[in-house]
């Protein structure tokens, strides 16, 4: 049996990487260091990471009674903050990628955020999911 994605988590993911597209974009004409692309796409790709996993939780937590909900969403977002911390902190004292990058490619989750109207429309239009 085939699950539907949610369209929800569909047009925050597309949002995500549409603002790592542009954002790979501008970085390409303004500096051409390879540890700038490589942070913005840690970051693009924890954003996603984070986003399925908060939807997962979620989910997971509605189907629960109001206490275990609330512990149960509570923990979830501690995990997903507490990877998000070991990882940039790892990023910072490496020289693998540029943490602040990888923050801004974070950020994508918060701009997809609020240009969902806009993705609602491309997904309607586009994907028809």
């Amino acid at each position: 049996m085939k699950k539907k994605i949610d369209p929800t988590l569909f047009e925050l993911c597309l949002g995500i990487v549409l603002y790592g597209i542009v954002f790979q974009l501008v970085l390409l004409l303004a500096a051409r260091k390879i540890s700038y692309s490589v942070g913005l796409w840690i970051g693009v790709a924890l954003a996603v990471a984070g986003a399925v996993h908060m939807w997962w939780s979620l989910n997971r937590g509605l189907d629960l009674a109001a206490k275990g909900a609330e512990k149960t969403v509570g923990a979830n977002s501690l995990i997903r903050y507490f990877v998000l911390v070991v990882i940039m902190i790892g990023l910072v004292y490496t020289d693998f990628a540029n943490p602040i990058f990888a923050f801004c490619g974070y950020m994508g989750m918060k701009v997809s955020a609020y240009l969902n109207p806009l993705m609602h429309r491309i997904n309607m239009k586009v994907f028809k999911i």
